[in-house]
């Protein structure tokens, strides 16, 4: 190349006299190895799924051996003479003899009900009711708790049922008659229940009337009873506000103890709306002390304090706390039944008495 030509190229370009020299030519870069690819993946067979029936148990896997009754005489200080000081604390009053009936119906429904749980309201229904055939008259029970704990109480497992007061209330379409059961104790039945009632309180709500969905129930079935006995759930709800609608009359158990005193005050409240709104003729049957234990200072206090506030609706009869109602609950039978000579049995016979004077 001349020295023109060298002078030609620019500076840095390859051929310059002042460039660098060719930098050595490098190994080239290998080619990437082929991955092995992943195995494909190959569907299996199955055999067709078939629809499994749901089949209810029988038993109750929550249950307990029933005790063996002993039957032993017992006092119950809410059957003593006329005039005589009771729990109360006020002379007993003179309860006729229930006149035997010639014909049964219409029936008079009594709604036992209070918001606050464990008060004995279910314990009141089954004996209650029990207690009123002994008078010559038909009962039919009610179970209008989600829980179904009435059910229970007469030894009918409610899980198993295929049909209960929910199809009859929301469904339409099953009979009243074919629905209700009939129980160990003569001229009483049960109209039972379980969870799925906890539906209807938001399925009624858009129904047209629903505050008077159960008094349509009932219709068909009041002139073959003398009592219909509705077990209320523990709240103030449309459930609850459906059994006061069709209810003549509300019996309270009121526990001895100061909140459930102070919760009675709340219930009266909804009576008397359910009262000028709903159902005229709704009326208090009664109070109906529960769980009394006359060896505590406060059981008393409470039991004053009530007949205070509350005057002559407080039934004379008072239930006292005693083991024989829980063992009667397991057992599935009333306390007439179970242990008829009780001192239990003795004040839910008393108890029948003032509510068929009332």
């Amino acid at each position: 190349m001349s020295t023109f030509e060298s002078a030609a190229q620019p500076y840095g370009v390859p051929g310059h006299a002042s460039a660098p020299p060719y930098p050595a030519a490098s190994a080239p870069a290998p080619y990437p190895q082929p991955q092995p690819s992943p195995p494909t993946y190959q569907p299996q067979e199955r055999p067709p799924v078939t629809a499994v029936p749901v089949v209810r148990p029988t038993e109750d896997p929550l249950s307990l051996p029933a005790k063996p009754a002993t039957d032993a005489e017992e006092d119950d200080p809410s059957t003593g003479p006329d005039g005589s000081i009771g729990p109360t604390g006020r002379p007993k009053r003179h309860i006729p003899e229930p006149a035997m009936l010639e014909k049964h119906g219409p029936a008079k429904v009594l709604a036992i009900c209070n918001q606050k749980g464990g008060v004995g309201k279910t314990t009141s229904a089954i004996n209650l009711g029990a207690a009123l055939t002994e008078f010559g008259r038909r009962v039919l029970l009610v179970d209008f708790d989600p829980q179904g704990a009435l059910s229970v109480g007469l030894g009918i497992p409610p899980h198993a049922l295929d049909q209960t007061i929910y199809n009859v209330l929301i469904e339409h379409g099953p009979n009243l008659d074919d629905v209700v059961i009939r129980t160990t104790v003569e001229d009483m039945d049960l109209l039972p229940s379980n969870i799925d009632l906890s539906a209807a309180e938001v399925q009624l709500v858009a129904e047209v009337g629903r505050e008077h969905a159960l008094l349509r129930t009932l219709r068909p079935v009041i002139d073959k009873y003398d009592y219909i006995l509705v077990d209320c759930q523990p709240s103030l709800g449309l459930l609850t506000v459906n059994a006061l609608a069709a209810a003549d009359g509300v019996l309270i158990p009121l526990e001895c103890e100061y909140f459930s005193m102070r919760g009675a005050a709340l219930l009266m409240d909804t009576i008397q709306k359910v009262q000028e709104r709903l159902n005229p003729r709704l009326e208090i049957t009664g109070i109906l002390a529960t769980m009394f234990d006359p060896r505590t200072l406060h059981s008393r206090e409470v039991m004053a304090r009530v007949v205070e506030r509350f005057g002559d609706i407080v039934f004379d009869t008072v239930i006292n706390r005693t083991v024989r109602f829980p063992e009667t609950t397991v057992a599935g039978e009333p306390i007439t039944r179970w242990a008829p000579r009780s001192a239990g049995a003795k004040a839910y016979r008393a108890l029948a008495r003032e509510v068929i004077a009332r």
